[in-house]
């Protein structure tokens, strides 16, 4: 029966093309087309009463859950004689909203909001893409299929996983340990609490002996803050990247 919908999806449905594309970043042809469907529609596009049930939420906390219990375990196996602490840092570190939000980029999701979405798109509508779109292939095909998608074609094409072992991207400890050598003082002030993607949305400034440094806006405010430290760090010439590793 399974066979027979993937059949017809690909070749007959009138959704023939969006099956086709999903096939080139799935590696397979989905059967419940309304499920990925969901995965992309998000709640800022959708009337407010109505996105819990409408937009791709509840697939993006399932592929949350579900992202995190693969990356857990496929670093646990990676690394047999490393401890929980590295476990952990480098667990957060692919996982962190950033990096899932550099991956569904470079996987092409915006092609799939832009269709499914009448509104501007944001960098964080990315990684929610993209946790929606683990729920529901996890949904569709169960924990071990998901598992081996998201560990060849998500972990290994698109992270570099070596790069990101000696990878710092605590940069308010880093910001901190150079103020400290340097004598000089480091605060976080929030200038500006807001509503966006019909969410609160923080904007931090990172003030270096009470002058202000730099800005960020985020909607987490620890994260607002690291990244406001991180700008604050190229401003002040001690980092040179861009952005992390992937």
């Amino acid at each position: 029966m399974r066979f027979l919908l993937k059949f017809y999806n690909l070749y007959l449905s009138k959704d023939k093309n969006f099956a086709r594309r999903l096939k080139s970043i799935l590696g397979f042809v989905p059967y419940n087309m309304g499920l990925y469907k969901l995965a992309f529609y998000h709640k800022s596009a959708l009337n407010s009463k109505l996105y819990a049930i409408q937009s791709n939420e509840r697939l993006e906390y399932l592929g949350d859950a579900v992202l995190g219990t693969i990356v857990a375990e496929y670093l646990f196996k990676k690394y047999p004689n490393k401890n929980e602490g590295f476990l952990t840092k480098m667990r957060s570190k692919i996982v962190k909203r950033a990096t899932l939000n550099t991956i569904a980029d470079k996987m092409g999701l915006d092609v799939f909001l832009s269709q499914y979405n009448n509104t501007k798109l944001s960098k964080s509508m990315l990684g929610n893409a993209l946790e929606a779109l683990v729920g529901a292939v996890y949904l569709e095909s169960g924990y071990n299929h998901t598992k081996d998608y998201v560990v060849n074609t998500i972990l290994r094409k698109y992270i570099d996983i070596h790069s990101l072992e000696s990878f710092d991207d605590n940069y308010k400890s880093q910001l901190l340990e150079w103020c400290q050598k340097n004598g000089k003082a480091v605060s976080y002030k929030m200038k500006k609490k807001y509503k966006f993607d019909k969410r609160d949305r923080f904007k931090v400034a990172v003030l270096i002996d009470n002058t202000e440094t730099a800005t960020a806006d985020d909607f987490n405010k620890k994260s607002a803050e690291q990244t406001a430290s991180f700008k604050a760090m190229q401003i002040l010439g001690i980092v040179k990247q861009k952005t992390a590793p992937l």
